[in-house]
C-alpha cells in the first residue's frame, strides 16, 4: 500500500492517541470530553439502538439525496434549454442559498407534519443546489466544435443533448453529487433536530439531555460513517458510469 493511501490512517491514529492521552492525563470528565475508548464502549454497548437509529437516518439521507439529484438534473436541463428561464431563475436560485435552512425547516415541519416527508424535503433542499449548479455548468461547458458537428449532421436539439451535452456534463454532475453526498448526513441530522422522533438526531438529543457524551460521540461516529459510505458509493458509481473521465483525468 502506497504512503498516500495510509497517510490518513496514520494521522487518524495520531489524533486519537493524543486525544486519549489528553483526557486521561488531565482527568477530564467524560460528560465534558469522552475519550475515544469511552466512545468505542458506547458503540459496543448501544449498538442495537445506534444501528436502528442509523438505519432511519440513512434512509432519510438516501431519499433526500435521490430527490435532490433527480430534481437537480431536471432543473439544470430546463435552465440549459431556455436562456430566458435561466436569466429569470438562476439569480433567484443563487440568492436562495442565503436563506438559512434553520428558517425554512420549521415551516416544512408545520406544513408536512412530523413524519418522514419534512426530513426528506430538508435533505433535498440542502443537496439540490450543488447538483443543479454543477450540472448546469457542465452542460454549458461543451466544446463548441462538437456542437458545430452536430449542427452539420442536422441533429435535433434533443439528440445533441443526449449524445453530446449530457455525456460531456456527467463529470460535473458527479462532482456536484459528491458535494451533495457530503452534505446529506448533516442535513438529515438537522432535519431530525427540527422535528423528528427517530434517528441519530433523536439519540443525540436524548444523550445530551442525560449528559451522556460518549453516546453523543458514538452517534457522531455512525453519522460520519454514513456520510463516508454515501460519498464512496457516489464515487464508485462515477467510476462505473464514466470510466473514460477518470482515465482522461
Amino acid at each position: 500500500m502506497s504512503r498516500p493511501r495510509i497517510g490518513w490512517a496514520v494521522a487518524l491514529v495520531a489524533i486519537l492517541a493524543a486525544w486519549q492521552a489528553w483526557v486521561r492525563l488531565r482527568s477530564v470528565p467524560d460528560y465534558l470530553l469522552p475519550a475515544p475508548t469511552d466512545i468505542a464502549a458506547a458503540l459496543r454497548d448501544d449498538r442495537g439502538r445506534l444501528a436502528s437509529d442509523g438505519a432511519q437516518t440513512a434512509w432519510e439521507m438516501l431519499a433526500g439525496f435521490a430527490a435532490a439529484v433527480a430534481f437537480g438534473l431536471v432543473s439544470a436541463a430546463a435552465l440549459h434549454f431556455s436562456a430566458t428561464l435561466r436569466r429569470a431563475v438562476y439569480p433567484l436560485l443563487v440568492a436562495s442559498q442565503s436563506v438559512p435552512v434553520v428558517a425554512v425547516a420549521p415551516v416544512l415541519v408545520i406544513y408536512l407534519g412530523f413524519g418522514l416527508a419534512p426530513k426528506i424535503a430538508i435533505v433535498a433542499l440542502v443537496c439540490f443546489f450543488p447538483v443543479t449548479v454543477n450540472a448546469l455548468d457542465g452542460l454549458r461547458s461543451v466544446d463548441p466544435e462538437y456542437l458545430r458537428v452536430m449542427r452539420t449532421l442536422r441533429a435535433s436539439r434533443l439528440a445533441t443533448f443526449r449524445r453530446v451535452e449530457l455525456p460531456w456534463a456527467l463529470p460535473a454532475v458527479f462532482s456536484g453529487a459528491r458535494v451533495a453526498a457530503s452534505y446529506a448526513a448533516v442535513a438529515a441530522l438537522f432535519a431530525e433536530y427540527a422535528g423528528g422522533s427517530a434517528g441519530l438526531g433523536e439519540t443525540m438529543q436524548t444523550a445530551t439531555a442525560q449528559l451522556d457524551a460518549p453516546l453523543v460521540g458514538a452517534a457522531v461516529v455512525v453519522l460520519a460513517a454514513l456520510a463516508l459510505a454515501l460519498f464512496a458509493a457516489v464515487s464508485a458509481l462515477e467510476r462505473l458510469a464514466i470510466p473514460w473521465a477518470r482515465r482522461a483525468a
